[in-house]
């Protein structure tokens, strides 16, 4: 039996696809609706969905729906994390805010600002390292733009660390990360180092916006 595949926001129904009772068959052009209607009520009456990123759209669409076929065919690797950069403003903070909206499931990932995990570094120490490598999945959002991290007089490349400690979890346990990021790879090895760098590649798979993206907070 095929039942349609719905998702309510607060009176109104919308259908993502049809679910045979195993798996479920998405529409993209019904997804598109509901995130625009979804990004409205997130963020205000002036979101929309740009026609220039509907390609990227879809990518992440298919690896946030587990689409095997599309993300194989588009060298994507389900098993890794999403590095997703672009231009200042370009959107990548409010598609992941999004994307994670997808699954009647409670929300896939949790979304912490970099700046925020220094602004606690500072007070805490290595505690938070450790916290950050625990066994949730969780995306760092504007991963570059964060201050060095300072405790009792001494500074410390924090994010580059918590990137690290996420390597290890992954290579036990699969739990994935994300990244929100304006820096491109030369720039991300740059100010977290070419270890770093090199785990980034085994971490993330990386989708990125057209550098001529305008800014959409303008």
């Amino acid at each position: 039996m095929i039942n349609l595949y719905k998702i309510k926001e607060g009176d109104v129904e919308y259908t993502l696809g049809r679910f045979n009772g195993d798996t479920v068959t998405y529409d993209f052009k019904n997804i598109l609706v509901y995130l625009e209607a979804k990004g409205k009520i997130l963020f205000g009456e002036h979101f929309e969905i740009h026609k220039e990123d509907h390609k990227l759209l879809l990518k992440l669409c298919c690896y946030f729906i587990q689409d095997k076929d599309y993300c194989k065919a588009n060298g994507i690797d389900l098993n890794k994390g999403i590095l997703l950069s672009g231009p200042v403003g370009c959107g990548k903070t409010s598609l992941m805010n999004l994307l994670r909206n997808l699954s009647l499931k409670p929300k896939m990932f949790e979304i912490i600002a970099a700046r925020n995990i220094v602004f606690a570094y500072n007070h805490l120490g290595t505690k938070t390292i450790q916290d950050f490598g625990n066994n949730k999945c969780y995306c760092f959002d504007d991963l570059g733009i964060e201050p060095v991290g300072k405790y009792y007089g001494s500074t410390y490349n924090v994010m580059g660390e918590v990137l690290l400690s996420r390597y290890e979890l992954f290579l036990e346990t699969k739990i994935k990360t994300h990244i929100t990021t304006n820096l491109n790879a030369t720039e991300i090895e740059k100010r977290y180092g070419s270890r770093v760098r090199s785990r980034m590649r085994q971490l993330f798979n990386q989708l990125t916006f057209n550098e001529t993206t305008k800014d959409k907070r303008k």
